[in-house]
């Protein structure tokens, strides 16, 4: 399968950074509890200077969302969400190691991170506008349409594994006790956003090496080099 931005998305959004990471062999039973707190110490020290919607990796999002037609305060990215929760609880839920760690990372940089099950998607899957007839799973198995222009992740069997972009991901190709090979994605659309991007990525590969012992495939994407290759 291939991983990629539509052309059109890339024409609307010049300043986009994607980066990919490919991993097989994840578990559920290892502890992450050493870079959970590292990089929530991390987040904790860039929310005492400012709150979330202050950080430029939010208001970029903010600023894509409002472009959308999408009121940004009442739909977040995913790290907005993630740091909102942090900052008034002092922690985040723990739902699983990957999904753990790549929150706390998530935070740590301000940079929505998604994760998908990769056998779960069928054929290809293309960041794009929705026509509005594919089908999105909620996690509580209730199944949506997106809205026509939604920006979302799609695969060739026209499910949509995310709504609005860094938004809300599905339950469908969720992480899960099962789950063993998957598909990361980091975006970003900040001024510095390919050197951070490259640094998350990084941080994030080498944990799923220290962790996990897996090796990884991973890229950064451009509009010139949009295709991963998984």
């Amino acid at each position: 399968m291939h991983f990629q931005h539509a052309s059109d998305l890339w024409q609307d959004f010049p300043q986009l950074v994607p980066g990919v990471i490919l991993a097989r062999g994840i578990t559920a039973d290892v502890s992450v509890d050493r870079p959970v707190a590292a990089f929530g110490a991390a987040a904790a020290e860039r929310l005492a200077g400012t709150q979330e919607s202050g950080l430029p990796e939010v208001q970029a999002w903010r600023r894509a969302f409002a472009a959308m037609s999408l009121k940004p305060t009442q739909y977040r990215c995913a790290s907005e969400s993630l740091l909102r929760r942090f900052r008034k609880e002092g922690s985040l839920p723990r739902i699983h190691p990957l999904i753990d760690l790549c929150n706390a990372a998530s935070i740590a940089y301000g940079i929505p991170v998604g994760v998908f099950d990769l056998p779960l998607i069928s054929g290809d899957l293309e960041v794009r506008y929705a026509d509005g007839d594919e089908v999105y799973e909620t996690f509580g198995g209730a199944e949506e349409h997106p809205d026509p222009r939604e920006v979302i992740f799609a695969d060739d069997a026209r499910r949509a594994h995310a709504r609005r972009w860094t938004n809300r991901q599905s339950g469908y190709s969720a992480v899960r006790d099962t789950t063993s090979d998957v598909l990361i994605v980091v975006e970003a659309l900040h001024e510095s956003a390919p050197a951070d991007v490259a640094k998350l990525m990084d941080a994030l590969t080498a944990e799923l090496r220290t962790v996990w012992g897996v090796e990884t495939t991973s890229a950064v994407l451009s509009r010139s080099a949009r295709r991963f290759a998984c």
